[in-house]
């Protein structure tokens, strides 16, 4: 069976170190980004099945990248998780505005990421 990819757009590279992990250890194959730009080039050209997105990130926000993808049909079907310290409502609010199609606060459960991962590549 074809391995999902997941794009992880995170500038922390202990949080790339860690997710990478996990996710492999579930059978995902994962490429990564540590700005918003280079994350957004790499949505384009890999087309992953799922990104994972932080928001305050270098040279682009994850707000912009998402709003960027999302907003072009051909990669709006692109499943998004924001993944971030930003525990607003407002921040909740726009990240939906934006197109995300899940919001997961750090510090976060792996249980629950990995149940949001798997439920947005089943649709």
């Amino acid at each position: 069976m074809l391995k999902k990819r997941i794009l992880l757009i995170e500038d922390e590279a202990d949080m790339v170190y860690a997710l990478t992990l996990q996710l492999e250890a579930v059978n995902y194959e994962i490429l990564s980004a540590t700005d918003g730009q280079t994350g957004l080039d790499m949505a384009r050209k890999e087309k992953p099945d799922l990104i994972i997105l932080d928001l305050m990130l270098p040279k682009m926000d994850g707000y912009k990248v998402c709003r960027m993808l999302k907003f072009d049909k051909k990669y709006k079907r692109i499943p998004i998780i924001m993944f971030t310290a930003k525990v607003q409502e407002r921040d909740l609010k726009l990240g939906h505005e934006v197109g995300a199609d899940a919001y997961i606060t750090k510090p976060f459960d792996a249980r629950i990421l990995l149940d949001k991962i798997s439920a947005l590549l089943k649709k």
